[in-house]
């Protein structure tokens, strides 16, 4: 079988500049010329450039940035205590891994019993209004604030109707409005910053808006928190204790007894709330 000489001693004439080289020496360009390695040239890259696309602008499965809206939670069975002691009268609520924080505002609901005098609508400190309501009035008449703390949050619940909105699909949503006062009189608040938002575990939702309420519109009121009940629990690691939170303490206007109660299912949530 025939076979090529391997050109140790051969010539060969370069395609680029004609000159003779060692055969052994030539190379051949991406062109399909045959020249000698000191003439070779690469080919040039903008010559056939990689093709490139638009830089990608959206996401397969896009989640917009949002706060999530807190939420009710229910509480355990007879949830709350009641206890009078020597500056207020004090409620305690047991609600395991809470996690709130002092000064958060809460409201309670679907309060079952009265506990230790104190009525239901003392615990969800619920009434209405008494009087209707303009969008920028600093001034709110209750039917009954006997209750209520001296400054905090309240929510007044509103529906939609058609004359409040001319958006088909808005009317019969809620668009609730909190409001925060400073003092109350008998039964009417005093200093009221209308459309607020109240903290709670330690973050203000939202703002929400003010508008005007019809009289006889749901009030409902809230408690600050003023002191956490929690447990040092020991572990087998590091650190040796943790902290077990059972649940918060607020105050009541009036006096009441010694007392555990309030029924089952009982729910606590905050003062934003959709209903």
């Amino acid at each position: 079988m025939t076979s090529f000489s391997q050109g140790k001693y051969a010539l060969a004439i370069s395609d680029r500049s004609g000159m003779a080289f060692p055969y052994n020496e030539m190379v051949r360009e991406w062109n399909g010329a045959w020249v000698h390695m000191s003439e070779y040239e690469p080919k040039q890259p903008q010559l056939q450039p990689k093709p490139t696309s638009a830089d990608p602008q959206a996401l397969t499965r896009a989640r917009p940035a949002r706060t999530e809206f807190a939420t009710e939670d229910f509480l355990p069975d007879n949830p709350f205590t009641t206890s009078d002691g020597p500056e207020y009268a004090n409620l305690s609520i047991a609600f395991p891994n809470g996690d709130l924080q002092v000064d958060d505002q809460v409201t309670f609901r679907d309060v079952k019993f009265p506990v230790g005098g104190a009525a239901v609508t003392t615990l969800e400190l619920s009434t209405t209004l008494n009087g209707a309501l303009t969008d920028s009035a600093t001034t709110i008449n209750l039917t009954d604030g006997s209750q209520f703390p001296t400054g905090g949050f309240i929510r007044i619940q509103k529906v939609l109707t058609s004359s409040d909105t001319t958006n088909p699909l808005l009317v019969g949503s809620y668009q609730n409005e909190v409001v925060q006062y400073t003092g109350i009189s008998t039964h009417q608040l005093t200093g009221c910053t209308r459309g607020t938002s109240a903290p709670y575990r330690g973050v203000s939702p939202e703002k929400t808006t003010a508008g005007a309420h019809s009289s006889g519109a749901l009030v409902l009121g809230s408690y600050p928190v003023h002191s956490l009940n929690t447990t040092q629990v020991k572990g087998n690691g590091q650190p040796e204790y943790s902290t077990q939170f059972d649940g918060i303490d607020v105050a009541l206007v009036n006096t009441v007894s010694t007392e555990t109660g309030g029924g089952f299912q009982c729910t606590i949530g905050p003062v934003n709330d959709r209903d």
